[in-house]
């Protein structure tokens, strides 16, 4: 069966995919919000390990149909590594139709054309990228270690071979000083990817808001709720997508967004507008329900 080293973490769209873990932690692991990973030392699991699970759940064969390969960031893995996961599991599960993955942006760079496209006919059809910014000085504030072209490239790069993307950028990540640049900068790396989807959740403090400005390589001033979401106003106005399923109903965000951009585009804009002039009637979710 499986053997997962916990804490264990999976998009939400993946609630009923068979969860993998093929790597343990993540592979960077150096980010000044995150604190995911930060009880492990990255690590891959033993592929005669990994295929050992694999087996034991191919009496439950024809039900699996979605896998998600775990953990922070398992698109590190070579081509040759995934590409032989991908052979296992394809054998195991007859009716499996789609394989995704966390990945950072220079996972998807270290690999070819060639080998994007090929990993896409095996089945990986979906990456679930954390961009967190576009703001080249806000990536070096945090040690998110890539910039914007960088990124975009890579990005632009797996959508060609065929690979889905799932971007997610952080709101109020870098206070009231990065903000403007912070929002419009990250709207513009998304109008030069075009991702299938795209969402934003709200920067937490797990260890304290202090304990995140002593790792945050710049000025931090947190914003207020309403700081939050006049950010959010100026990302989503700076948008120019042509089809891409955005969703801001996290558990982390005060004001639920949703819709396609950017169709829905002024429909969004007005709900924020609707906050931001009268803040005090405004249907925010209360501090007591985030996170739940």
């Amino acid at each position: 069966m499986l053997n997962y080293d916990e804490p264990l973490y999976r998009p939400p769209s993946e609630a009923y995919s068979l969860i993998l873990q093929a790597t343990i932690g993540c592979s960077w692991n150096q980010c000044a919000f995150c604190e995911m990973y930060s009880t492990k030392k990255f690590r891959v699991k033993e592929e005669k390990i990994l295929f050992e699970e694999i087996d034991s759940l191919k009496m439950w064969g024809d039900d699996i149909k979605k896998v998600f390969i775990a953990d922070g960031n398992s698109f590190v893995l070579s081509f040759a590594k995934l590409s032989r996961i991908l052979d296992k599991l394809n054998d195991s599960f007859p009716k499996l139709n789609r394989v995704s993955a966390y990945a950072l942006p220079r996972d998807i760079a270290a690999k070819t054309d060639e080998e994007l496209k090929e990993l896409v006919e095996k089945g990986l059809k979906l990456l679930y990228v954390g961009v967190e910014s576009g703001d080249d000085e806000l990536l070096k504030a945090i040690n998110k270690n890539e910039s914007f072209d960088a990124m975009s490239e890579a990005l632009q790069r797996a959508r060609r071979a065929g690979i889905k993307l799932s971007i997610m950028i952080l709101n109020g990540l870098g206070g009231k000083h990065y903000s403007r640049n912070h929002a419009i900068n990250s709207a513009r790396l998304m109008n030069e990817v075009q991702p299938e989807y795209l969402s934003t959740l709200v920067l937490s403090y797990p260890r304290g808001c202090d304990h995140y400005k002593s790792k945050f390589k710049g000025n931090f001033e947190p914003h207020d709720t309403i700081g939050l979401i006049n950010e959010m106003g100026y990302f989503i106005a700076n948008l120019e997508l042509d089809n891409t399923v955005f969703r801001s109903d996290h558990a982390s965000n005060y004001l639920v967004l949703r819709g396609n951009l950017n169709r829905d585009k002024d429909m969004l804009l007005a709900k924020i507008g609707e906050v931001l002039t009268d803040p005090d009637n405004a249907n925010l979710r209360p501090e007591w329900m985030r996170g739940l």
